[in-house]
């Protein structure tokens, strides 16, 4: 089922994506996408997106994943999902416009599918992403630890 206007209210309503002008592009059947354009405020010293701003792309493409798993949109009704552990791979200079990509599949999928549809209460599951710039190069790969809970 097709979350993206979902995963956009609730992405990009959090600060740190308003401030890198983080745009949720698609959120559906397990797969997250989402983009952002460097800017000066946001670069490092080469003119290259901050390392915070990668790791902001791999988590909020992880999350739309997380997102775009749900059947129904009240699967999603007091979503929280809590990263636990991060990592972050620089393998080029991250310019221009860059879209980050998740897909949920087996295992985490499944894990997912469990916590999101009530056969669980408690969910784990590990989302990874990778960023490409508008040539298509891979520029950084990151990965997220996730426990999936609700709200009281």
């Amino acid at each position: 089922m097709d979350h993206t206007d979902r995963a956009a209210a609730l992405l990009e309503a959090v600060p740190v994506h308003r401030t890198f002008g983080l745009r949720v592009l698609e959120a559906a059947d397990g797969r997250g996408r989402v983009d952002l354009d460097v800017a000066g405020p946001v670069t490092n010293v080469i003119g290259s997106l901050h390392s915070s701003g990668l790791i902001t792309l791999v988590d909020a493409a992880g999350l739309a994943a997380i997102i775009g798993a749900a059947e129904a949109p009240e699967e999603l009704d007091g979503l929280l999902p809590l990263g636990v552990v991060a990592e972050l791979a620089f393998l080029a200079p991250a310019r221009g416009t860059l879209v980050a990509t998740a897909v949920l599949e087996g295992d985490d999928l499944a894990s997912a599918r469990a916590f999101l549809d009530g056969r669980e209460s408690r969910g784990a599951l590990s989302t990874t992403a990778e960023v490409r710039d508008v040539d298509d190069a891979v520029v950084s790969r990151g990965r997220f630890d996730w426990k999936l809970r609700r709200r009281p």
